[in-house]
């Protein structure tokens, strides 16, 4: 089964949905690792500096923001580890996991309607065509 999957989390809904399919996935395994990655995106992380009190407060706000999806595979018993990326997310995504030994990748949709979607593309469209593993894509 999967060994390493990677579990792409930014605090939102969908990737709340797509946490709960990475531990429906991961129990099958007794040793599976989910990698919950977040990538700081560079306007966000600039924002996100200017308002931090200090380096480690800027840290906690971040982790915050995967804590539920924490939560979740903390009571699934599932090994995790947390790895905070920064920069573009599709991009880091992509190189994260690429140069991984990854077995599954899983990310939340983000809803984009069609026309968005074309002239913006999304994330996990961009993931999707680009990692060299299997990859599923959660509404």
């Amino acid at each position: 089964m999967y060994q390493h999957i990677v579990l792409a989390a930014d605090g939102s809904e969908n990737a709340l949905r797509a946490a709960r399919e990475a531990v429906k996935i991961a129990t099958l395994s007794p040793n599976t690792l989910v990698d919950i990655i977040y990538v700081a995106s560079f306007d966000q992380a600039r924002a996100d500096m200017l308002h931090a009190a200090s380096p480690d407060s800027l840290l906690l706000e971040r982790k915050r923001k995967v804590a539920t999806v924490e939560q979740l595979l903390l009571e699934a018993q599932i090994h995790y580890k947390v790895t905070i990326l920064k920069g573009e997310p599709a991009p880091e995504i992509i190189k994260y996991v690429n140069a991984q030994a990854v077995d599954l990748v899983i990310i939340g949709s983000r809803g984009l309607n069609g026309l968005q979607e074309m002239v913006l593309g999304s994330v996990s469209h961009k993931v999707m065509k680009r990692v060299n593993c299997p990859a599923l894509i959660v509404k």
